[in-house]
């Protein structure tokens, strides 16, 4: 039996980050201490590289691999999307290793791989594909998260990072394999055809192999009851790498989620969408609740980062072109706003003292105002307060919803809003209207932090007021689909 020939073009940004971790790994070996700063830019320049072909790739659609490995536009808005978070992430990070034990050349390399995951993830057109993208984020991002190894935190969000998610990958696995028994194959336009025209015969055992991808899903993009992982693990990892989580992470789920979902199993909607309303609903919900009680700004943004992955599931019951759309979009702008608040978290930080308690931002507007600035935006498009990034965000979310006819769940995600602006605002209080005395490290020793925050405050910023950039894109790589 021959192999099938291979098109390499498809596989060009996915090559080319995996080609630069390998670099990075082998120039460590060679660099002192002092010449380390070289291993960012060695990373930084992969991924610009990698974005640009895949900017290249924009409107040449391909496959290769057997046609278990597709690029279309859809895959390559995630690229691009995955190849700015994790630029973001590096240059933060920088600065940020210099206050921790953590060699440098791990950690961009860790950064990478993982990259690379999530870009197999994103234009993976069969299951086994998703699977071992899946995998090969998961595992790096498990090191990366237990990569300060002389931290106690670290380690505890390193191992129940590594035991609940390869319990999770179980489940994925399972649902696969069930699929697979229904279907007779992995290719998700096979399984398409099937689910056009199913057998009521195979219908039940189709939906548990559904079920047990929800599961494998959720776990991934933190949606209620699949959580309890995400406040310890982002509370414990370090915070560059909490940062990539958050966005990256993330967002490789929805991406793979999404795919699966609205473009697979769309024409079985009717039987998974009830669920993914309920998942919605109470993602939304728990997230905001328990977020309003945290007192250390980690655990906040993680509980918060729960609540958006509801937003973000609204999105997916609102389905079609409309909801695809908002999903990507709504990915887009969390991503730029969470990366900055991150930013400020570790601008906040010193040798031996995270200040990660929310108290400790008191008074930051007399004494960094410009950080206070670029936090203030950060909350408050997190809030969904125009003109920011996060309110246009959230009105496509919503719009979709309302326009497929689920008013029910858009007023949950209006009145979920409500909610999240208290624990928002309280940050923008504590830094304005009370007195602190916490000495500030300054950001001009440290450039590539101010670098990322600038980057993601003009992104917060200008994709707010001109919200059709990015909806643009978002709805041009929806509608490759199919």
């Amino acid at each position: 039996m021959s192999l099938p020939s291979v098109d390499w073009v498809p596989l060009l940004p996915v090559l080319t980050v995996t080609a630069t971790a390998l670099a990075v790994l082998i120039a460590d070996l060679f660099l002192a201490e002092p010449d380390r700063d070289a291993l960012a830019w060695l990373s930084v320049l992969g991924l610009v590289v990698a974005a640009g072909v895949s900017a290249i790739l924009w409107g040449h659609p391909g496959r290769t691999l057997g046609n278990s490995f597709v690029i279309d536009d859809y895959a390559v808005f995630f690229d691009l999307l995955f190849c700015a978070a994790s630029l973001l992430s590096t240059l933060m990070a920088v600065d940020y290793l210099t206050t921790t034990p953590v060699r440098p050349g791990e950690y961009y390399a860790l950064v990478l791989f993982a990259t690379a995951g999530m870009m197999t993830m994103a234009a993976a057109a069969d299951l086994i594909v998703l699977f071992l993208g899946l995998e090969v984020m998961s595992i790096a991002v498990y090191v990366l998260a237990g990569v300060w190894r002389q931290d106690v935190r670290s380690n505890e969000a390193a191992l129940k990072y590594f035991l609940l998610g390869a319990f999770a990958s179980g489940f994925l696995l399972f649902g696969i394999a069930l699929v697979y028994g229904v279907t007779a194959s992995t290719r998700l336009d096979a399984i398409a055809t099937h689910v056009a025209r199913h057998s009521e015969q195979a219908r039940p055992m189709l939906l548990l192999g559904v079920g047990l991808l929800i599961v494998g899903f959720g776990f991934k993009v933190a949606a209620v009851p699949f959580h309890v992982w995400t406040p310890d693990v982002y509370e414990g990892a370090p915070t560059s790498v909490t940062a990539l989580m958050a966005v990256g992470v993330k967002a490789a789920g929805f991406a793979a989620f999404a795919r699966v979902f609205l473009e697979t199993l769309s024409a079985g909607s009717a039987d998974w969408n009830v669920v993914l309303w309920w998942l919605a609903a109470a993602t939304m919900t728990v997230g905001n609740v328990l977020a309003i009680a945290q007192s250390n700004i980690k655990r906040m943004l993680a509980y918060s980062s729960i609540a958006h992955a509801g937003y973000a599931l609204v999105a997916m019951v609102a389905g079609g072109t409309a909801g695809g759309a908002a999903l990507l979009f709504y990915l887009l702008a969390y991503a730029a706003t969470n990366l900055g608040a991150f930013g400020v978290v570790i601008a906040l930080a010193r040798v031996g003292e995270p200040n990660e308690a929310i108290e400790r931002y008191a008074g930051l507007g007399f004494r960094r105002p410009l950080l206070a600035m670029a936090m203030a935006a950060f909350m408050l498009s997190l809030a969904g307060v125009p003109p920011l990034v996060g309110f246009a965000g959230k009105l496509y979310v919503f719009r979709a919803a309302v326009e497929n006819g689920y008013v029910s769940l858009a007023v949950i995600g209006v009145l979920n809003s409500v909610v999240s602006a208290y624990y928002y605002i309280w940050i923008i209080v504590t830094m304005y209207m009370r007195e602190g005395e916490l000495e500030l490290p300054s950001l001009t020793t440290r450039p590539y932090l101010a670098a990322t925050i600038g980057i993601a405050f003009a992104a917060t910023v200008v994709l707010g007021i001109f919200p059709g950039l990015g909806y643009a894109l978002a709805r041009g790589g929806f509608l490759s689909l199919g």
